[in-house]
């Protein structure tokens, strides 16, 4: 029977363990011992651990630490944070070649007694280790249960996050807030957004899209949440949890005719606006202190609040004021946490600075943070993959900050990475003299399971900001692999110069459309000018065939595998996108067999590569399995599966298509060929007839073509490949004809 994706995790994972279970354990106060750190290492390994000994060791000291020792074949892994400890134990046991865990699976290969270890200690001047985005609970978690959650907190006990962002669970407290404010239940089914788009109506950029959100969604995400903050505490990690914005169901405007709310811009192409409270008016302060009273009695007391008021929407401000109203909004947010929990720290994304940079000039940025208490505030400074907002606000004005990478953009999955600037980046912001309260380093995906790699690596940077790459990649393939050959080692600098020497995805955004690659967005008349992809494919062929030359040594190692399905799946993709540019270009010629030619080898490549996608953790049938599981009933069932089918293409609004493109079986050959085989048919016959194209009604076929797929509830079957080695071996040896 197919799999979903949590069966995935699980299945592969049992593959490559010697034993291993998922045990699931309960949630507990916080631990005085290092037995919450040991618990994580026992379900990851799928051992009970009895030649390894953990302590957690109360001291002053203000930075994390470990230490490693071994005698007498006994393990023992000291800290002072079960935090540190579990990422001590990981990064210990890793460099040994003894374990690996990812999303894609595990390899567990414990020794029986450990050799002889001097004492040696590693500490991290990162106070705040933090992970995940907001949107990450739209593009991957929401169709995740408890077993999978507890998966994804064990990861990141063991890279060493403390500070994780953590958004479950509150329509629970929206809809009674809600309530409370009279807001009736037909009203707020109009309100909620559908389980694939809440976080953006989280953030008041949309409301009221795909939804009704079902009663039995938002009881299933308070009953998670409950779990995860819970397992949370007891690793001692400090979560982020959200707090009151401004933004308010469009009722507010009749139910308080006098309070003062704004009808703000039309976000991203969508034809609804939403409506924001001024946090002058005394409603807001009622408004928010309500809901962190009722998320305390949901959910406890907490340390960080994240409130982001103007996430891609600009403030209203007047002409003549802006920086004194922008102050005024900054100090009555914070007040507005500050009133119901005066001992919590309110946490903002610093991407609005960014991403709006136009607006949010050095002047803006300093009055909006001007009246906050500096030891009240973090930001989390998620973009410098694209943006770099530190450097122009002098470390954000002195207020505590979190210095990261978003990474992954759209839960989009191509390959790319740049290990050299993570490291560079790093080195230049903890040596800078205008890098302010530098608290913490973070990764802030937008979307999971894909470049496990780049997480690996970033993730070790908080404890060794300047490790030895071509090192540090020999033993992450031991411990994944079983063994790193010299060939393997060979064909590493291939890798790097080929797809991880990618800083950003600059061709992720292209006329209108942002899928991962051009055959993943929309077709145009203007194919045929797409710029090239950052990075070197022609590097990353020579890589990919220097592995299958010795990809027989690894027949035994399945993340090998999966590893060089992700490398042929990113070749493949590229060339494809060149293909498509010689069809359309040759048709617009009048070069119908040059076309045809074109045409013909894209729809083999495509083909040919869902049957090896089949392999990856990730298809369309675990999306929409895992989502028609969500449901209760067979009208859940069948919403969930829209709301999951809708978001990976068209998205919503006029700006988003394609922006959560994915690389899985079923939608290369089920949604991104036939769409092209439609525009190039189009295109073709147009120059058969001699007459223009019309591009209007060709892109309107298209979305009627894209509508109906996305009304069809039906659920493709899974094709797991039985010799994937060798259709990789095919599909390269096709691109290079």
């Amino acid at each position: 029977m197919p799999q979903t994706s949590s069966q995935f995790f699980s299945t592969l994972g049992l593959m490559m363990s010697l034993s291993v279970t998922f045990a699931s354990q309960a949630a507990a106060p916080v631990s005085s011992d290092a037995s919450a750190a040991k618990a994580v290492l026992q379900r990851v390994t799928g051992s009970p651990l009895s030649h390894v000994d953990m302590t957690l060791v109360s001291d002053n000291n203000t930075d994390d630490w470990y230490q490693v020792s071994a005698q007498h074949g006994v393990l023992n892994i000291s800290g002072n944070s079960n935090n540190a400890i579990t990422y001590g134990a990981y990064q210990y046991l890793r460099s040994q070649g003894s374990l690996s865990v990812s999303w894609e699976g595990k390899r567990v290969a414990l020794p029986q007694n450990y050799a002889d270890v001097t004492p040696f200690k590693v500490s991290s001047p990162f106070a705040e280790r933090a992970y995940l985005n907001v949107c990450a609970y739209g593009y991957t978690t929401p169709w995740w249960d408890w077993s999978r959650w507890q998966q994804e907190i064990d990861w990141m006990a063991i890279h060493g996050v403390n500070n994780p962002v953590a958004m479950e669970g509150q329509e629970y407290v929206w809809q009674q807030l809600w309530r409370e404010f009279g807001v009736a239940d037909q009203q707020l089914a109009d309100y909620f957004s559908g389980p694939a788009f809440a976080p953006w109506q989280r953030m008041g950029n949309i409301e009221g899209h795909q939804g009704p959100l079902p009663q039995s969604w938002i009881d299933k995400k308070h009953q998670l949440q409950l779990k995860i903050l819970g397992r949370m505490a007891e690793l001692g990690m400090e979560p982020v949890v959200p707090a009151f914005s401004g933004y308010v169901p469009k009722q507010f405007k009749t139910l308080f005719p006098d309070a003062k709310i704004y009808e703000m811009p039309k976000w991203s192409g969508f034809a609804h606006e939403t409506y924001w409270l001024d946090p002058a008016d005394p409603l807001f302060a009622k408004v928010a202190k309500r809901f962190i009273e009722l998320y305390t009695q949901a959910y406890g007391k907490h340390k960080y609040y994240l409130s982001d008021a103007f996430n891609e929407m600009l403030p209203p401000v007047s002409k003549t004021n802006r920086e004194a109203d922008l102050a005024d909004y900054g100090q009555r947010l914070y007040q507005s946490i500050h009133q119901a929990a005066p001992e919590a720290t309110w946490v903002m994304q610093g991407w609005m600075f960014g991403a709006d940079q136009a607006f949010w000039d050095d002047k803006a940025v300093a009055a909006f943070l001007s009246k906050i208490p500096d030891d009240k505030m973090m930001i989390h400074d998620i973009g410098n993959d694209r943006f770099h907002v530190w450097q122009g606000t002098d470390g954000f004005k002195g207020k505590p900050w979190i210095f990261g990478f978003i990474h992954n953009y759209g839960g989009s999955d191509p390959i790319y990475g740049d290990f050299g600037d993570y490291v560079t980046q790093l080195n230049t912001v903890t040596t800078a003299k205008n890098a302010g309260d530098l608290q913490g380093f973070g990764v802030f995906p937008e979307g999971l399971h894909s470049n496990s790699i780049v997480y690996e690596f970033l993730f070790d940077l908080p404890w060794q900001q300047q490790p030895d790459i071509n090192q540090w990649y020999q033993q992450y393939s031991q411990a994944r692999y079983g063994k790193s050959t010299a060939e393997l080692q060979a064909a590493w600098p291939q890798l790097v110069k080929g797809v991880y020497q990618v800083a950003y995805w600059h061709s992720r955004w292209w006329e209108g459309s942002a899928g991962a690659y051009l055959l993943m967005k929309r077709p145009t008349a203007a194919t045929a000018e797409f710029p090239a992809h950052p990075g070197d494919l022609t590097q990353l062929d020579t890589g990919i065939n220097q592995w299958l030359s010795f990809a027989n040594d690894y027949a035994n190692a399945p993340l090998f595998q999966y590893d060089l399905v992700d490398l042929v799946k990113q070749s493949v993709s590229l060339h494809s996108d060149a293909l498509l540019q010689q069809a359309v270009a040759a048709y617009q010629a009048g070069d119908i067999n040059a076309g045809d030619a074109a045409a013909n080898k894209f729809a083999v490549l495509l083909t040919k590569l869902d049957k090896l996608m089949g392999l990856h953790q990730e298809t369309l049938h675990t999306w929409l399995s895992d989502a028609a599981a969500y449901g209760d009933n067979p009208q859940e069932k069948s919403y969930y599966v829209h709301n999951a089918k809708l978001q990976i293409t068209q998205w919503g609004g006029t700006k988003l298509k394609d922006y959560a493109s994915k690389a899985w079986q079923g939608m290369y050959a089920d949604y991104y060929l036939p769409r092209w085989q439609l525009y190039l048919q189009q295109l073709r016959q147009a120059q058969i007839s001699k007459q223009p194209l019309d591009d209007a009604a060709a892109q309107q076929a298209l979305i009627d073509w894209e509508t109906h797929w996305i009304n069809d509830p039906s659920i493709p079957a899974q094709e797991i490949p039985h010799a994937p080695v060798t259709l990789a071996r095919e599909l390269m040896q096709l691109v290079a004809k």
